[in-house]
């Protein structure tokens, strides 16, 4: 069992979904950056803080195992824990539909964000990254 250290539950919007019913591929990639955005305040940042002070973390590669489609009205929580590899943070995020009669989860993707920083125009480290998620790693 993965130990997450952060939580969204959220919900498909109809607009989600593709002629088949299901939430579209592409969606998901929105889902989980979502819960990193929320991740990343809740920790004491915002992308937009970050990018004035010259910081901007981006996705270097993205690993998405569909498991159990999502479909229209499924509410679902997005859970994520964090390792540092040299000077990637690689998020592992999972998705779980809820059952809304018993609040049971079933998977849905597992994900994988390795995400590096830009600092100043240039791959580098980032001490206000490793320093706000140090109690996390």
């Amino acid at each position: 069992m993965a130990n997450y250290i952060f939580e969204l539950p959220m919900k498909v919007r109809d607009y989600e979904c593709d002629l088949q019913g299901i939430v579209n591929n592409a969606n998901y990639q929105h889902y989980l950056e979502h819960a990193r955005h929320e991740f990343l305040l809740s920790a004491g940042a915002s992308f937009s803080q970050l990018h004035q002070q010259g910081i901007d973390p981006v996705v270097a590669r993205i690993s998405m195992a569909f498991k159990t489609p999502l479909r229209s009205g499924d509410r679902f929580v997005c859970k994520l824990y964090l390792k540092k590899e040299g000077i990637k943070y690689v998020f592992y995020q999972d998705i779980y539909r809820t059952d809304p009669s018993d609040g049971s989860q079933k998977l849905s993707l597992k994900g994988v964000v390795e995400a590096v920083c830009v600092v100043n125009g240039r791959l580098a480290g980032c001490g206000q990254l490793d320093r706000l998620f140090e109690k996390y790693l």
